[in-house]
Formats: structure tokens, sequence, C-alpha cells
């Protein structure tokens, strides 16, 4: 079996380390991993296989002898390294946003389109967590009918801000119960038992760069350029796993069991689907696995080929970590 010398830019974020814990448990082919962040960061180890690895300093001369490269740090950093990582001969498997809608990077989920990766020229882009996990959940639902508009409110859990986010949550719900003052520094406003109906900066008529992502980003993965998103996307007061529900309209009509048992069959997704029984996808179980739960599946009552969907999954791995790792694998 190959074996590769991975790099992950961006190493000591909440989404490098989980690419360390992912490629572990894959049992990733690998000879060297390296381990690349800031230079306040170097010097300082990562633990992998029950050993310690040195972390490096992210410098233009550091990719040299990679095979591939996760990205896991932001857009400037992304746009800083890439020319170095493909001088050095390396594959840059991208999770921010810089490349996504670059014609010439393939943007991936490998449950829906493997075959773009190999159109890549060095680099391959990761989607935004709430696309992969929307998109995986309705994608067998293609088998059936062209799927031609999406309404879509998503459920964000606050880690989808990084550790900044996770540790003001809880910092906030302690001091709630102490009856200390509540300060606010990672989002705009106090999260704990709130919600705020704004995730990223205005970028389309009053919508968000959040949401309009599901759109300009499905549209490349599904190959389907008139596909139309409308989307809201609010930030929640939950620890891990993104929630979304959809409304998906076809161009013909798909039953509530036939669309069952399509996302049944679907790669990447469990319906979890009993109404009665009180059994639908919650965060709580899709924590840490890879996986998007779906149900709640209906009809519309307004649209005739309508069907409304929930889904959830853990979005640092599936929506970042676990899909680029599969996108290596697969190159």
């Amino acid at each position: 079996m190959k074996r590769y010398n991975i790099g992950i830019l961006g190493a000591t974020g909440a989404v490098g380390r989980e690419m360390m814990k992912v490629l572990e448990e894959r049992n990733f082919p690998i000879d060297e991993l390296r381990l690349l962040a800031s230079a306040r960061s170097a010097g300082k180890q990562l633990a992998y296989r029950g050993e310690g690895i040195t972390i490096q300093e992210a410098e233009e001369d550091a990719f040299k002898g990679l095979d591939i490269v996760l990205g896991a740090a932001e857009n400037d950093i992304a746009k800083r390294f890439a020319p170095a990582i493909k001088a050095a001969g390396a594959v840059f498997v991208d999770n921010s946003s810089a490349f996504r809608l670059n014609p010439d990077v393939p943007l991936v989920v490998p449950e829906i389109n493997p075959e773009d990766v190999k159109l890549h020229q060095g680099i391959i882009a990761n989607p935004n967590c709430t696309t992969i996990i929307s998109l995986v959940a309705i994608n067998g639902l293609r088998k059936a009918s062209s799927i031609e508009s999406i309404v879509a409110s998503s459920y964000q859990a606050v880690s989808g801000a990084g550790a900044a986010g996770l540790a003001e949550l809880e910092q906030q719900l302690r001091a709630m119960a102490q009856g200390e003052p509540i300060t606010a520094s990672a989002f705009p406003y106090q999260i704990a038992c709130n919600v705020i109906p704004q995730i990223g900066g205005e970028a389309f008529n009053g919508y968000t760069s959040e949401e309009m992502k599901l759109q300009n980003e499905g549209r490349k993965i599904m190959h389907l350029p008139e596909m139309r998103v409308s989307c809201t996307c609010v930030r929640v007061p939950v620890m891990r796993s993104h929630s979304v529900s959809l409304l998906v309209r076809t161009k013909e009509k798909i039953t509530v069991e036939q669309a069952r048992q399509l996302i049944a069959d679907a790669p990447g997704c469990k319906l979890v689907d009993d109404l009665a029984n009180r059994v639908y996808p919650m965060p709580l179980d899709t924590s840490d696995q890879d996986l998007v739960y779906v149900g709640r599946i209906r009809d519309d009552l307004i649209s005739d080929n309508g069907l409304n969907i929930w889904c959830c999954g853990d979005q640092i791995r599936k929506g970042a970590a676990t899909n680029a790792i599969q996108i290596a694998a697969s190159r």
C-alpha cells in the first residue's frame, strides 16, 4: 500500500486536531505527519498514535516533501501558502472558503461528486459545513428526480465558530448558574439561552455570506447551475453538530416512502424517522461520528412536489475534517 507524507496547515485549531483524530481512526497510510501552525505554537507537541509530534512554523519552505496538505486555517493563510504548497508538488485539500467558487478548483463531497477530484490542478476545496450536511442528506433524492429548489433554515452549533465559541457558551452557562455578569466576545450577543439569526456579514439582498453558501456551493457540487436556494442561518446554544430544516422541491413528485428508501440507501446517511415513537435526528446523537442523520420526512403542504426534511450532522467531522480526509483518500 502506498504511504503518504501528510501536512496539516492550522494543526492546533479545532478542525486541525479533528483531522489528526480522523486520520488515526481511519488508519490513513502515513509515512510522515507534519503539523504546521503559527510561530507562537511552533515547538509545542500534539499527540498522534501515542507519540508527540512537534509543531513546526508554517513557512513557504515548510511543505517540501509532502504529498498532501490538509488545510484547517483561515482564508488569508490558505491563500498565502497555496502557491508554496503547489510548488512543492503537494495537493492542497483546503477547508477554508478561499477557493471554493474558483472555476479551476474542484469543490467535492465524496458521496456526491467524487469524480471531480480528478479535475484538480493542485487544489481541492472542502465545502462549507452546512452545505455538506444538507447535500448529503438530500443527494439520494436525485435518483428519482432533479432538485429544483431548497428552502433551508440552519441551527448551527457554537463549535462552528471554533474553540472560542465553545468556551464562550460554557463560560456563560457557568456565569448564569453562579449569578455572575455575562460577557460576549466570540458572538455579538449572549448565546446562552438565546439564538442569534446572523452568521456572516451581508452578502446579497439582506442574505449573509453564510446563507449564500448553500446555493453557490450546492450548484457547483451537484452540477445544478439553475438550482435556487433561500437560506436562513441561526446560531444556537448547542455545543456540537449542526441541524438543518430543508424544504426540497423536485421536478417530479417523490412520495414520502420513496424518499425514505432513497435516503436510507444513500451513502453517508442514516434514516432516523419515526415520529410516533419520538425518533428523529438530534445534535446529541450525531456528535463525534460521520453520518448525517435524516428524519421528519413529510409532504410539504404548499408545494405539490415538495418534501420537508430535518437533518443533523457533526460539522467538525463530516462538515470539515472527515470530508477533507475522504477527499485525500480518493485523489
